[in-house]
């Protein structure tokens, strides 16, 4: 005979910053997400990507939470579009915790990645107690670079991950040290 026990319940916090929403994702978010991940804007990652690997990567967002406590968000416009994923991620290959940022085609250039990245640095520092929290960021992706930059993180030499190639590491500070 089975016998059921209670649910595991995975709690994915909903930040709002002032113009966007960050939430858990969702089965409505996929078609979205699969077109980034099949896109040159994926390399970055590792892409591009087929479907099935997106919708793997998708549940694995929501996994992230469960298992490590924290993770990224799918950040969305005031009409629950998705625009990106944000938010704090870390694997057995990375060398800390990072705040990581994906902005879907037709977002970028709004600021989507720049304020949720601080509203993801900010929960990291504040609600998580971290004391440190860097992001990794290719070479020639100049475009992140700039935004690590611009949220007063400092560059901080490399690494070389296995399947990614060499990652720049962007150490951030706390908000309240940013002046």
């Amino acid at each position: 005979m089975m016998q059921v026990e209670d649910h595991t319940l995975i709690r994915i916090p909903t930040l709002r910053t002032e113009r966007f929403v960050m939430r858990a994702p969702k089965a409505s978010d996929f078609e979205a997400y699969a077109a980034f991940r099949a896109s040159d804007r994926a390399v970055g990652v590792g892409g591009p990507y087929s479907r099935e690997h997106a919708h793997e990567s998708l549940c694995g967002l929501v996994g992230h939470w469960q298992v490590e406590g924290y993770g990224r968000w799918m950040v969305a416009d005031e009409d629950d579009a998705p625009l990106g994923v944000v938010g704090l991620m870390n694997t057995p290959t990375w060398p800390e915790p990072e705040i990581a940022w994906s902005v879907f085609g037709g977002a970028e250039g709004k600021g989507v990645a720049y304020e949720a990245a601080l509203a993801a640095r900010t929960y990291a520092y504040d609600v998580l107690g971290w004391s440190t929290v860097i992001s990794c960021i290719p070479p020639d992706n100049t475009r992140s670079q700039a935004l690590a930059t611009r949220m007063a993180a400092t560059r901080e030499g490399s690494f070389v991950h296995e399947d990614l190639g060499e990652l720049l590491i962007y150490r951030h500070q706390p908000a309240s040290s940013v002046g």
